[in-house]
């Protein structure tokens, strides 16, 4: 009886099977299910990455350029990381930049204060500063709103300047603003000052009437364009709850003489008063017109503050000069208990009171000089 053999091409010994086995015959034992999930899978893996060519009909296009990118994805990604595991924690640490030492100590310490239970404060926004400063044209406007500016341009954020013209927005005014770098509001005072005896009433009013309206929160301060202020004082008046004095050093009208007027304290409990002007003894609070801060939201939320009437908060015009700062505080405050007196002890001066009148000065348009000055001495 004659025997019938089958002649296995060259091509069946080549062959990946399904079993992930290369060059077997179909009479061989089948591996182990272990070699089947080891050595298998990671041929098929090789093979479809770079010889998917030799199978088209089994896995997809698709497929094939999905398994090629996976693959260069991760050995670029192993190859660019391999430089930094082999460095050492010192080396790691020597090539950082000195900022961002900073910023890791920072944010350590931050989340060490809250792990010990302390942490809420530092995590604390700080309070915005509310400036209100009146102006009007004179001669010495622009120095004293230049002078100004710069203190309050190194304050820390959130800070508010709110200027507040007379009669009219002066071109000078609003040119200087835009280029000081402080957030600001640029308002104006509409009421005729003709017969009025003391503008910065009125114009602090139309200032007080925005923060009301416009439900700002923060800690209002009135800064004349004339006075000298340290950068402390702003920083300072962000502790404020309610309503926050201090003492003010005051040149007299008189130039011969300094004047201290202002809260004397006990930590910052208030127990008295520097004064030493006799006609202003009669004052329930000896307080100059930049020496206190207060609570934005007195003037707009009552009930917060427990204000037995809702009766907007303004400074009062009829007022005898050299007693707007009282009457307008007792609008505020009852006594002296709801007061804090900053810095503790309130020993410390932070802002200068000066009077420089500048009357007789013209007003020069533009800030500038049209003509030259004179000759004083010709050079020969």
């Amino acid at each position: 009886m004659a025997s019938i053999r089958r002649t296995l091409s060259p091509s069946n010994h080549d062959r990946t099977h399904v079993n992930g086995v290369v060059g077997a015959s179909p009479l061989s034992n089948p591996p182990p299910p272990s070699q089947k999930h080891s050595s298998g899978d990671l041929r098929r893996l090789l093979a479809g990455a770079f010889f998917l060519h030799r199978h088209p009909r089994r896995i997809p296009p698709w497929k094939q350029s999905l398994l090629r990118f996976l693959l260069f994805f991760l050995l670029g990604f192993f190859l660019g990381v391999s430089p930094f595991v082999s460095l050492g924690r010192e080396g790691f640490d020597a090539d950082l930049p000195r900022a961002t030492e900073d910023l890791g100590r920072a944010i350590l310490t931050v989340r060490k204060t809250a792990e010990i239970g302390g942490g809420s404060d530092s995590m604390v926004p700080r309070k915005l500063v509310i400036v209100v400063t009146p102006t009007y044209n004179r001669a010495h406007q622009a120095f004293y709103l230049n002078r100004v500016a710069a203190t309050l341009k190194l304050v820390r954020p959130p800070l508010l300047w709110i200027v507040v013209e007379a009669e009219a927005v002066s071109a000078e005014t609003a040119e200087m603003l835009r280029g000081t770098g402080v957030m600001y509001r640029h308002l104006v005072c509409k009421k005729n000052m003709t017969n009025v005896k003391d503008r910065g009433v009125h114009q602090r009013n139309v200032a007080l009437e925005h923060i009301e309206r416009h439900r700002l929160d923060g800690i209002v301060y009135f800064a004349d364009d004339d006075n000298i202020y340290s950068v402390e004082l702003f920083e300072r008046i962000r502790e404020i709850r309610r309503f926050g004095t201090w003492p003010v050093a005051m040149l007299a009208e008189s130039k011969n003489k300094a004047i201290l007027e202002g809260p004397i304290c006990n930590g910052s409990q208030i127990i008295g008063w520097h004064t030493n002007e006799k006609s202003k003894r009669v004052r329930r609070f000896h307080v100059d017109m930049s020496g206190f801060a207060f609570n934005s939201t007195i003037l707009w939320d009552p009930k917060r503050w427990h204000r037995p009437t809702s009766n907007p908060i303004r400074q009062l015009d009829t007022i005898k000069e050299g007693f707007q700062e009282t009457t307008f505080i007792e609008q505020i405050v009852a006594d002296e208990s709801q007061m804090e007196g900053i810095p503790p002890g309130c020993s410390k001066i932070m802002n200068w009171h000066l009077h420089l009148n500048t009357r007789k000065l013209p007003y020069p348009k533009g800030w500038q000089l049209q003509k030259n000055l004179d000759v004083v001495i010709p050079i020969k």
